[in-house]
């Protein structure tokens, strides 16, 4: 069985997310989509808030799981028997982050792969950050964000027009 691992924060889930997520189902027999309990950032959404919003918007889409994790993403993958992890690089900036990570974690377990993949074209310029700071200024980002994501963004963020 051919099993991946999605791994990021997603706060909040965008559609660019989904779109690698329904691609990477058509590459493997199973998609671990990995919440990451990370202390050091200040989430607008929890980690169970995000597995739950995660989780609803995939429920449609076979072969994924939703889960949560803290440690090493090797640790995690080991337990979950995934050899492969799925980032998504939208530009050069993300592809010199992500090839750090990536041959660190293939030091750390030399049996793990990483397969970069690019968005659609209409959500290259997508990210979660992006999402909150132009829903907050009163922005529309109902065709960035599943629906269930722009309600739990409604009803957590205060929209400040200037």
């Amino acid at each position: 069985m051919r099993i991946a691992v999605y791994p990021g924060s997603f706060d909040p889930l965008t559609n660019g997310h989904l779109d690698l997520i329904r691609r990477a189902t058509r590459l493997f027999d199973r998609v671990f989509i990995s919440v990451l309990e990370n202390e050091g950032k200040s989430p607008l959404f929890t980690v169970a808030e995000r597995v739950e919003l995660i989780a609803r918007c995939t429920a449609d889409v076979p072969g994924v799981e939703v889960h949560s994790f803290s440690g090493l993403l090797v640790d995690f993958m080991q337990r979950m028997r995934a050899t492969v992890v799925i980032r998504g690089i939208r530009a050069v900036s993300d592809y010199e982050y992500e090839l750090q990570m990536a041959l660190m974690n293939r030091e750390l377990h030399p049996g793990m792969e990483t397969i970069f993949m690019l968005p659609a074209v209409e959500y290259t310029y997508v990210s979660s950050r992006v999402v909150k700071e132009v829903f907050r200024l009163g922005g529309d980002v109902a065709r960035l964000v599943p629906p269930l994501v722009l309600e739990s963004l409604k009803a957590r963020l205060p929209v400040t027009v200037g």
